[in-house]
């Protein structure tokens, strides 16, 4: 009979596709997790992985394995929580995933929060793309995320926290900065510059631009908001930013203009999503009120922005 302790390892190995870095992840050696992998593979009558050269690759019963191994891993985690459910709220262990969009601007106002108002938390934060949070969450390797909602899932359950707007960055001297309200229509491909994919941010300002073919766009291949806003300071392009970084004050370069688009302004919102199946509720609609409290601000939707 398989066991839970394996059935977490092989999860840590199936995350990881690595065996070295797995078993850091378990807490246990190499050989250990080795040891306990040819165990499960003699139950399971079948190779659940292919080792590489640079790691792992699970073979087809491996990934029917992981995904199943990820659902009782998950129901254990739930069934953990119960007690944490019926005591104080935000008290203990809370693992939160957020998204590189989200966490510069928000997290350092969060944590600060929470440490004045749930002494008690022990709160883990990872910080990584949205379809990898949704992921982790569902396998129970997190317990909340924060990122832009909805998620389209029906096993995730969520709380809104804030609207966040997006306003066009460009360079100061510009067509673009001299246009206001900004105008979406007028984006052509060929100046816009977008994260790589896989980051919603990417997701959401293709949607705000319809009549951008994605074929079109240019690739740097960035990873985060702060290169693109560089490279748009830099006279590259120009790029669409949420207003949580800019009250956050992480625009601050005066090669930048920054234009709010007409009314109704396209924005995304910001939220915490968690399992369903999970009895702490409580504990993550109060993290989405106490981000509400918290978020940085730069004034009601007509607020003049001094930047270029």
């Amino acid at each position: 009979m398989l066991t839970l302790r394996q059935l977490r390892y092989f999860s840590a190995l199936a995350a990881t596709r690595h065996f070295g870095r797995a078993a850091g992840l378990a807490g246990i050696s190499q050989p250990a997790l080795s040891m306990q992998l040819k165990e499960m593979e003699a139950k399971l009558r079948g190779p659940l992985v292919e080792r590489t050269p640079t790691g792992a690759t699970l073979t087809e019963l491996g990934r029917q394995v992981a995904e199943r191994s990820g659902r009782i891993l998950s129901a254990m985690r739930d069934l953990e929580e119960l007690p944490r459910a019926h005591g104080a709220v935000l008290d203990g262990p809370l693992r939160l995933g957020i998204i590189p969009s989200v966490a510069p601007y928000l997290l350092p106002g969060l944590l600060d929060r929470t440490e004045k108002r749930y002494p008690a938390l022990s709160l883990v934060v990872r910080e990584t793309v949205t379809a990898t949070l949704v992921s982790e969450l569902a396998d129970g390797s997190l317990d909340a995320i924060v990122a832009s909602l909805p998620l389209g899932t029906g096993e995730l359950a969520e709380a809104a926290a804030f609207e966040d707007r997006f306003l066009l960055a460009a360079p100061a001297g510009s067509p673009h900065a001299a246009t206001t309200p900004a105008m979406a229509e007028l984006i052509d491909a060929d100046e816009l510059l977008l994260l790589e994919d896989g980051h919603c941010l990417r997701d959401q300002a293709l949607a705000i631009c319809r009549t951008i073919d994605p074929r079109r766009l240019r690739s740097f291949g960035a990873t985060s908001l702060a290169t693109l806003l560089q490279l748009v300071a830099a006279g590259k392009g120009i790029t669409l930013a949420p207003e949580l970084a800019l009250a956050a004050g992480a625009v601050s370069d005066k090669r930048l203009r920054l234009v709010r688009f007409a009314e109704p302004q396209p924005f995304r919102m910001i939220g915490v999503a968690w399992r369903r199946s999970s009895p702490r509720e409580r504990d993550y609609r109060a993290l989405a009120d106490l981000m509400t409290s918290c978020r940085p601000t730069v004034g009601g939707h007509d607020t003049p922005l001094e930047h270029g």
